[in-house]
Order: structure tokens, then C-alpha cells, then sequence
């Protein structure tokens, strides 16, 4: 059984994940804590809970959704793992900040990037396995970590409830957007609960027979 620890972090109100199982290994899932108070809160969740960090995972590489990134390189060792389109974005997270001109700034150096991700990896943890499904359109390398034994998948920008992501940004293709949904969400089980980067979860069956995206063509 997965357990899933949600924090809602930074101005953009990014959620970033801590998914354990009962091994007490845990993967760190868009970790964008920006302030102190919120970087300290997730690491001491992982400490007061007695859990190994073995994975830290990005859905994709904007800077809301990695700022925290060297905290975690800092206190446990983990190197962010992405998949290698948005491998650049993290590597000028300053260069972002200052042009989305949304008033924060990010000065901290950047951990050493991990692995490089592809479509369809495994990544383990525990017991459990997450596979990585390759969804371009918001950015160009976002990726789906999609635990089938759970019926749990993790969507970063690519889904909300009800809603996706932009396209409007550098690399953002709608086109390609809509390719995604069609061809790599909609395909998941109805009863897949999806836990996105930014508001509350939702259920693949709701997205697909309500989301409005998912009536459009490209």
C-alpha cells in the first residue's frame, strides 16, 4: 500500500509528493518547497516518519515544480532525475524565474542532474514500481509516473482536475498536449486516482468522461 504525503508549496501552490510504501523507502515526487519553512517541512516529514529517500522525481522541468531540488540533493543525497527534453529548464532555473517576472528570484546552485528518464522506465521503490509515460505538449520532456498495481499515477502540468496545462510557455506544444491526453491518459484505468502538480486529485474516469479537453481534437 502506498502512502501519500502532500505538501502545497511555494506562491504557485505546487504540490509536491512523498510516496512511501511499508518498506519505509520513499520517493520525492516535484519538489518545488521555495521557502525555508516549506523545505524544512518536508524534510522533517521524512525524517519523523523514518523514511529512505531513494528517488527524486521530476514530472517535468519547470522552476515550480524544482526549486527545492537542492535541499534534497543537500541533506540526502538524491540527484534529480528528469527526463532529458526538460533536462536544460533545471539547469537555469534563475534564467526562468526572471522571465516569467512573477516577482520571486532563485539563487541557489543546482544539484547535478541524475538519470535521464525515458518512457516507459521502472523506477522501484519498496515493493512497488513506477512507470514513467512520456507526455509532451505542456513542457517537452513531461513524463506520467504511473503505479499500476495502485491504480495511482502522478501528472505534474500535463492534467488537472477538470482542466491541463498551459502550452503557452517555451517548448509548450497544444498539439502535442492533446496527443498525450488522448493517446497516453485517457488509455489508463477509469478508477486511476491522479494526483497533479497543482490542485486536488482527481479519478482518470471523471477526466476523460468530463474534462472538456478530452472531447477536443487536435
Amino acid at each position: 500500500m502506498l502512502n501519500i504525503k502532500t505538501f502545497q508549496v511555494n506562491p504557485l501552490q505546487e504540490n509536491c509528493y512523498i510516496v512511501s510504501d511499508e518498506s519505509g523507502e520513499c520517493v520525492i515526487i516535484d519538489c518545488g518547497a521555495y521557502y525555508d519553512t516549506e523545505r524544512e517541512a518536508v524534510a522533517n516529514h521524512i525524517r519523523q516518519h523514518h523514511l529512505s529517500p531513494v528517488h527524486l522525481l521530476c514530472t517535468h522541468g519547470h522552476f515550480d515544480h524544482t526549486f527545492g531540488n537542492d535541499t534534497i540533493y543537500a541533506l540526502f543525497g538524491l540527484m534529480p532525475e528528469i527526463h532529458a527534453a526538460d533536462a536544460p529548464f533545471i539547469e537555469n532555473l534563475s534564467d526562468q524565474c526572471a522571465a516569467m517576472n512573477i516577482g520571486m528570484s532563485y539563487d541557489r546552485p543546482s544539484p547535478p542532474i541524475g538519470h535521464l528518464l525515458s518512457d516507459g522506465d521502472d523506477i522501484g521503490f519498496g515493493s512497488h514500481t513506477l512507470r514513467v509515460i512520456h507526455t509532451p505538449g505542456h513542457s517537452p520532456g513531461g513524463v506520467l509516473f504511473y503505479c499500476e498495481t495502485e491504480h495511482v499515477v502522478f501528472t505534474g502540468d500535463t492534467l488537472f482536475r477538470m482542466s491541463v496545462g498551459r502550452t503557452d510557455l517555451p517548448g509548450g506544444s497544444w498539439p502535442q498536449l492533446m496527443k498525450s491526453l488522448h493517446d497516453k491518459v485517457a488509455p489508463l484505468p477509469a478508477d486511476t486516482i491522479a494526483y497533479p502538480g497543482h490542485g486536488p486529485a482527481t479519478r482518470i474516469g471523471d477526466e476523460t468522461t468530463m474534462n472538456p479537453y478530452f472531447t477536443l481534437r487536435q
